[in-house]
């Protein structure tokens, strides 16, 4: 079916990279091996020979008769690049663009769909600096796997393991046999609220969860789009199969948003984002307690799906979607936002519902469109998400951008 790229790097979990190069092969792909040189302290070259039935590529200036580009013509020729186990320096390396061994090479000259593992010490993994190396790579595109809580080969329990062999293999399967109504799409979804800092230690924000913009980012993930998810301070894990933007303010995902708003076919702005932020922006110093009545100047945050609105003007695409929270009037207020916004769907959901709204998996919303109100019964998020989904399809398909077939 394809070739894949088996990175591996220097951590106790390589020697499960030969059971997922096993497992690619089980699944019909080749597999070609990359091991850095702290990758052969743990397993040897020569049983990833065995298994791929191909050389291993160990160095950058020792494979072939035209070492110097092999890796152009290896970067030209494979599907997929997978790097399990993904180091803390691995990792490093690609989000910074250092290139000086064969495995980091290869990733800055292949076009291919790039997958990767972390696994390491849990303190390394929560260490900020990983953190923010994670976050670049996803936002440029790279599929991150999870790695899972356990016992870790340093003795302690905790997140940074190696993601089960299966899991690794079915993430990259996926990823080289897309299926779904929305294949070759590119869909935009923001989630979560957005925190506006006046000192270093408060902030004005909401009680969104953004349970609802991760149920709409697993939907369009699972029928095949391509799915890139900006979302405010959630604690919710990272739906498979999306590229994910972390943004704290109203104007970081402004620009995140605007960033990418030219390469998609619809924008679905699910956020609840901040409508003020304070007029003097963070204070350098923690505002110290001592009047009664503190007062705060407000100004207005972006409008983003506002902008977007007047950005499209006189363009069919991207789709875009909004969200309406009110606690009366919910369908009134909802029908004047579409208007004002020029949108082609906006959803009203009435958050003063104990069943509804922020924080439950529940909601109790209407679709509603220039043509036409669909009220929604009581239904999980993620029902809700696949009834939002089939109303952008139907758009999409009106506006002549045929969807794949169901596979």
């Amino acid at each position: 079916m394809g070739l894949v790229a088996l990175g591996v790097s220097g951590g106790i979990g390589a020697y499960k990279a030969v059971e997922v190069a096993r497992g690619l092969q089980k699944r019909g792909h080749e597999v070609v091996a990359v091991m850095t040189k702290a990758a052969q302290e743990f397993v040897g070259p020569l049983t990833f020979e065995a298994i791929t039935r191909r050389p291993v590529i160990l160095d950058q200036f020792s494979y072939g008769q035209n070492s110097s580009i092999e890796h152009i013509r290896l970067a030209s020729s494979i599907d997929a690049l997978l790097v399990a186990p993904a180091t803390a320096n691995q990792i490093g390396k690609f989000a910074h663009g250092i290139a000086d061994d064969f495995l980091s090479t290869l990733y800055l000259a292949t076009k291919a769909p790039v997958v990767i593992a972390p696994a390491m010490n849990t303190n390394m993994l929560e260490h900020a600096s990983v953190k923010r190396n994670l976050d670049l790579l996803s936002f440029n595109g790279v599929r991150v796997i999870d790695s899972e809580a356990g016992e870790l080969a340093c003795g302690w329990h905790g997140d940074g393991r190696l993601a089960e062999p299966s899991v690794i293999v079915e993430t990259v399967h996926s990823v080289l046999q897309p299926q779904g109504s929305l294949l070759g799409k590119c869909i935009l979804i923001t989630a979560g609220p957005t925190y506006e800092d006046f000192d270093p230690v408060r902030f004005i924000g909401n009680r969104s969860s953004g349970r609802m913009g991760f149920a709409l980012a697993t939907e369009a993930a699972k029928r095949g789009a391509r799915v890139i998810l900006v979302t405010g301070p959630t604690s919710l894990p990272v739906p498979e199969r999306v590229e994910v933007t972390k943004i704290r303010s109203a104007a970081e995902m402004h620009v995140a948003v605007m960033a990418h708003v030219e390469e998609c076919d619809a924008v679905i702005m699910a956020a609840a984002v901040a409508d003020y932020t304070p007029m003097a922006g963070r204070a350098d110093q923690k505002l110290v307690k001592g009047d009664e009545v503190v007062t705060i100047e407000l100004k207005l945050a972006p409008d983003i799906l506002a902008e977007l609105g007047k950005w499209r003007d006189g363009r069919k695409l991207p789709v875009l979607v909004g969200f309406s929270a009110e606690c009366s009037d919910s369908n009134q207020r909802a029908k004047k936002k579409l208007e004002a916004k020029k949108l082609d769907l906006i959803v009203a959901n009435n958050v003063s519902r104990p069943d509804a709204g922020f924080d439950v998996e529940t909601n109790v919303a209407t679709l509603i469109s220039q043509s036409d109100e669909d009220v929604r019964p009581l239904q999980s998020k993620s029902d809700l998400a696949q009834d939002i989904f089939d109303r952008v399809e139907t758009i999409l398909t009106r506006l002549g951008k045929p969807l794949e077939a169901h596979l």
